[in-house]
């Protein structure tokens, strides 16, 4: 049965990123994944751990589910054609690392599979490695053989996301991408290793159009990691880190005038410590961060707090097809643990479309432009991770709500998105209106002007655009009390903000179904950044029912208790 089955040897396969390709593909019968690296005893461990019973689910390994996983010992450094001829794989996928510090025999690997007629294909980051690879392309073609190099979020899913946006311009400009794990990911030793081989050292990045050296860990840009329909992740700054795209943008785009790659970790305390001591290694006090490596990951480890969430971007500037400036951004977010997994979905798409019959074209390349974004999406829908796009033109400035929630806008219900329509507007319905008793709760709602309680109460809300802004008044059976909205700035970029007086709210626009949920991100008192678990939050959502602009709205807080609930409908006039 076995030799019927597609082989596929993953070398690190029980590591960080090998040991998650391993549990991706692990429901895929037609597999035999073989489960390698230097200790066959952790290879064993891992592979029991797989066929282990999750939850009262059957293991990965059992004899009627999922693949036929092996453990097996692989030594990069010892005889490769001997250890490649006895497993005889159809794919060897490389997810060791890090290649960054792999000498002047870096690809001797990839030659021994390629000399075997064996396919290859690798997540590494290492600018160098990815570029390099293409000089064993003729002999790749010569064996019929494929040989990818960068399998991984950066260059393949950064490329997958930046072609899905490139046809909306006439010139690209500029481009940057980044990477923002979650602080509860328990980060591997190689990936500290091979961030702390270039921390404080050149980089060769894009300014003006030409070559220029940038400061690995030092450089840094700010960046809010919103994905459409998703809250966004808290603003942050992102570090240069050597990535393949550094190399591979300006052979895409010619017109190319900066570029940028960085990496975005929580907290923000520990990352500025780190770009301290990259600094001293720039300033020659330090020869090199590898000597810490183990101490920063540790640290890392130590202190996980936060959300556990992780993001990821891709922002592009040019010219549209128009003249105009435009600005693009594609943005993902991943919820709990599913970020890890990330770095090898693109590898899982491989596979799976090599058990379909579908090949890569013969040779040996950077991986960049090998998926589209659809095969990458596609794998999103097993985990809880949202991507979407957002295009920003200078000139013309979509309505508030659409601006925001860029591609997720099309998820809205018909009646949700009629009434954020845009222009000016006025939509009527009923109410119902409910109000908190305690002394401060009052108070709060006398300052906002909130309406009083009452039953089947007619509500009229006139919507009239002011610039960016929406200024919203809303008459509860002749009580009335406006707000302004807005989109955030600066930190607060993609959120929608609220201001009642003295009282600014930012909130995530969340598409939920038949609903949208404004979710509180963060709140200002006369522009005082406020603690969030004070701020006023409850079940804030707007939904379609029977094909009408359904309301819930809930203020309130620790503090006050309820302030006012207000729920009811309304049609658009």
């Amino acid at each position: 049965m076995s030799e019927a089955r597609f082989c596929l040897l993953i070398i690190g396969g029980y590591g960080t990123f090998g040991g998650r390709l391993a549990q991706l593909l692990g429901d895929e019968p037609r597999l035999r994944l073989l489960v390698a690296g230097r200790s066959l005893e952790k290879a064993d461990d891992f592979v029991a751990d797989l066929r282990s019973p999750k939850d009262g689910a059957e293991g990965l390994g059992s004899n009627n589910l999922g693949a036929l996983v092996q453990a097996v010992r692989f030594d990069r450094d010892g005889d490769l054609p001997e250890q490649l001829t006895r497993m005889r794989p159809h794919l060897v996928v490389d997810a060791s690392g890090p290649f960054q510090s792999f000498g002047k025999h870096a690809y001797k690997l990839v030659e021994a599979c390629i000399d075997l007629g064996i396919d290859y294909a690798d997540i590494a980051d290492s600018t160098g490695f990815v570029a390099g690879v293409s000089g064993l392309d003729a002999a790749a073609k010569a064996k019929g053989t494929f040989a990818l190099s960068g399998l991984s979020s950066l260059p393949a899913l950064s490329f997958a996301a930046l072609e899905a946006m490139a046809p909306h311009f006439s010139r690209i400009d500029s481009v940057a991408a980044g990477i923002a794990p979650s602080s509860h990911v328990r980060i591997g030793l190689n990936v500290v290793r091979a961030i702390a081989s270039y921390a404080g050292k050149k980089i060769v990045v894009r300014r003006d159009g030409r070559p220029a050296a940038g400061r690995g860990l030092i450089d840094a840009m700010r960046l809010t990691v919103a994905a459409p329909g998703a809250a966004p992740l808290r603003s942050r700054k992102f570090l240069l880190v050597d990535a393949p795209d550094l190399a591979l943008l300006p052979t895409r785009f010619a017109d190319l005038k900066s570029s940028f790659t960085g990496v975005g970790t929580e907290p923000q305390p520990l990352q500025r410590l780190l770009g301290f001591a990259a600094r001293l290694v720039h300033l020659r006090l330090l020869p090199s961060l590898l000597p810490f490596a183990r101490l920063l990951q540790r640290a890392s480890h130590a202190f996980a707090v936060g959300e556990n969430r992780g993001g990821m971007f891709v922002r592009v500037g040019g010219l549209d097809h128009a003249g105009q400036r435009l600005t693009s951004g594609w943005h993902l977010i991943a919820e709990g643990d599913d970020g890890p997994f990330i770095p090898v979905i693109g590898v899982d798409a491989l596979v799976r479309r090599l058990l379909t019959g579908v090949r890569p074209e013969s040779g040996a390349r950077p991986a960049a432009g090998e998926l589209r974004l659809e095969d990458f999406e596609a794998a999103f829908r097993r985990f809880q991770i949202t991507s979407g796009i957002r295009m920003e033109h200078e000139e013309a400035r979509q309505p508030l709500y659409r601006q925001i929630l860029g591609s997720a806008w099309e998820q809205l219900p018909p009646a949700i998105s009629a009434l954020h329509a845009g222009g000016a507007r006025v939509a009527s319905g009923r109410a119902r209106i409910e109000r908190g008793g305690g002394l401060l709760a009052r108070i709060v709602a006398g300052v906002i002007g909130f309406p009083r309680a009452g039953e089947d109460v007619p509500v009229t809300v006139r919507f009239v655009p002011d610039g960016d802004k929406e200024i919203w008044t809303r008459d509860f059976g002749g009580k009335i009390f406006r707000s302004l909205q807005l989109e955030g700035k600066g930190r607060d970029r993609h959120l929608l903000t609220e201001v009642f007086g003295p009282f600014r709210v930012l909130m995530a626009l969340v598409p939920d179904g038949e609903k949208l949920r404004l979710v509180v991100r963060g709140w200002r008192f006369c522009g005082i950044p406020l603690p969030l678990f004070l701020a006023p939050g409850g079940d804030t959502y707007e939904e379609e029912r029977d094909g009408r602009f359904h309301f819930h709205v809930e203020i309130g807080g620790r503090l006050t208790g309820l302030v006012v609930r207000y729920t009811g409908w309304l049609v658009v006039e």
